[in-house]
């Protein structure tokens, strides 16, 4: 990552959330304590960006500048809020198509699935805050600009992302292997939000509870299953296919 990309120093973090800068993440040295850094966890706990403690040494091959045991990602993006989202779109006369990533990390993958959302129409993706990509530069690059043309809502909680759209009147799909029905057996005409897992572990078992469907797409190949930015590219362009007439 590109050091015009990154806060440096306790205070500078400090004063780029109070001037409402987009902060994905901040690392913060391990050992950390002093009152400059309660004061920047004071202020961190009123927002949904994550904090990470490491050790010195991650922080200075980040850097060679005097970052104080301190360094904030900026975000490429403004972040938005589902919950406005969604009112929105309905306003507009929309028949909406949201795309959940549950803790998908490969900013390759991401870029890729941002680029097919775009592609498809997909009116926003939702990403949590933690444990999770974001929307950095390198994402913005390998989505060929799409993150720059879509809404990503950063959630702290996928799982009530999921109860608050299916109380929006969405119909929640969750992509998964463990699924007995096909991609190709749900409806995707209504007001729908497909869910992807992360590439190691998938949709949590939590939140596949919740979810309205249950999907898998049929692979016959030795390997087990796509990679998931294919898997999302199958289901986003069967939803394109009941939805328009081509």
């Amino acid at each position: 990552m590109k050091e015009t990309e990154m806060i440096f120093g306790t205070r500078a973090v400090i004063e780029a959330i109070q001037a409402g800068k987009e902060i994905d993440k901040i690392l913060m040295r391990r050992d950390l304590q002093n009152d400059l850094s309660r004061e920047l966890f004071s202020i961190v706990r009123e927002t949904k960006i994550p904090v990470q403690r490491v050790p010195q040494e991650k922080l200075d091959r980040l850097t060679r500048k005097n970052h104080q045991g301190v360094i904030a990602f900026i975000s490429a993006v403004a972040y938005q809020q589902l919950e406005d989202i969604v009112p929105f779109l309905y306003e507009e006369g929309k028949n909406p198509l949201i795309v959940l990533l549950d803790g998908v990390t490969d900013v390759r993958n991401f870029g890729a699935i941002a680029r097919t959302c775009e592609c498809a129409g997909v009116d926003a993706i939702v990403i949590p805050a933690h444990h999770s990509v974001s929307v950095s530069a390198d994402a913005v690059k390998t989505s060929a600009g799409a993150l720059l043309n879509i809404p990503v809502c950063k959630e702290t909680s996928i799982t009530e992302a999921i109860r608050f759209l299916k109380n929006s009147g969405y119909t929640v799909v969750a992509a998964t292997e463990k699924a007995s029905k096909s991609y190709t057996s749900v409806d995707y005409e209504n007001p729908t939000a497909i869910v992807m897992g992360g590439e190691d572990y998938g949709i949590s078992s939590d939140n596949l509870r919740i979810c309205d469907e249950m999907v898998k797409i049929p692979v016959f190949g030795k390997i087990a299953s796509l990679n998931v930015s294919a898997a999302a590219a199958v289901l986003l362009y069967e939803a394109v296919k009941r939805r328009t007439l081509f």
